[in-house]
């Protein structure tokens, strides 16, 4: 828990200027964000609180990062010599309807480029973090994570039956912006300017945690689906739950993926891939909701 003088440290060190010099000192690197949701200004918190950042916050923060850098796309980030300004990729996870709709419209309105991570065989639905959170204070217990994520594979089945046995509820009214969108939301986002479409797995299990005939149908069963419908979407693979492995990767280059991007809590600017295969991997930020401006500036700059 962060405490007032930490806040109050950020605000001062924001107010001075010190991200914007600390940014002007990144020329020539870039760093890839992730977000997940967009929620509606007014709508009350729902589900993991952590990952619904208002869409006024989402605004604040857009014009900041475009004031002090070069916002690119994804697949053109690291295509062209470093010169000039820092660079920086948007990314939003899980294809939630907040993200498909309000936080779109805020890119657009600013001309700002994405990619956005689809879970096809989730597309209206729920997910099982969101649930289990939302009566528990936004967030599940920490200490829950390793059996969540890797002894239940982070699956909705057996997370289910697992809180089903611990007499532990799960939401099932959580408002349409903090679900997964449907495919017509999906559409209407690769239909705007700027945003790509890109695949992250079939259901959003732990990928490490799977056998290789599943591994095999969780990432090849979104790239069909997406080369289907939209054929601009790009050969990118998001890793949920971060959760990777290099036998993971391995089958992510036999499924066709260029390229992968995990998630973290490092700022990681970078002005150069390390030598290796395809597909490349690339670290994120995770952006969570509840970080005042001048921390994510901060955050941001590597402060």
């Amino acid at each position: 828990m962060r405490t007032i003088v930490d806040r109050l440290r950020d605000v001062l060190a924001f107010r001075s200027g010190a991200a914007a010099r600390a940014l002007s000192a990144r020329a020539g690197r870039w760093l890839v964000l992730a977000y997940h949701n967009i929620r509606p200004d007014g709508a009350p918190p729902r589900g993991e609180r952590a990952l619904h950042l208002s869409r006024a916050d989402f605004g604040r923060q857009l014009d900041f990062l475009r004031a002090h850098c070069d916002v690119v796309s994804l697949e053109a980030l690291t295509a062209f010599a470093p010169a000039g300004r820092p660079r920086v990729a948007l990314t939003l996870d899980d294809g939630y309807a907040g993200a498909l709709t309000g936080g779109v419209e805020e890119l657009t309105r600013r001309g700002l480029p994405a990619t956005l991570f689809v879970v096809p065989g989730r597309l209206g639905h729920a997910f099982w973090w969101d649930r289990l959170a939302d009566g528990r204070g936004g967030t599940a217990p920490p200490d829950w994570r390793p059996r969540l994520l890797d002894t239940l594979g982070g699956e909705e089945g057996p997370v289910g039956d697992w809180a089903e046995a611990q007499g532990i509820p799960l939401a099932a009214d959580l408002p349409d912006w903090a679900r997964a969108g449907s495919e017509e939301d999906v559409a209407r986002a690769y239909d705007a300017p700027g945003i790509s479409l890109a695949a992250h797995t079939w259901t959003h299990p732990n990928l490490a945690a799977l056998p290789p005939a599943r591994l095999t149908e969780e990432l090849e069963r979104p790239r069909t689906w997406l080369a289907e419908r939209f054929p601009r979407a790009l050969p990118w693979l998001a890793f949920p739950y971060g959760r990777h492995s290099d036998a993971v990767t391995r089958a992510a280059a036999r499924a066709g993926y260029a390229g992968c991007v995990a998630i973290g809590q490092r700022t990681m600017w970078m002005d150069r891939l390390e030598p290796g295969g395809t597909p490349v991997v690339l670290p994120r930020l995770d952006v969570p909701a509840g970080w005042p401006l001048g921390r994510f500036a901060l955050r941001v700059a590597g402060r």
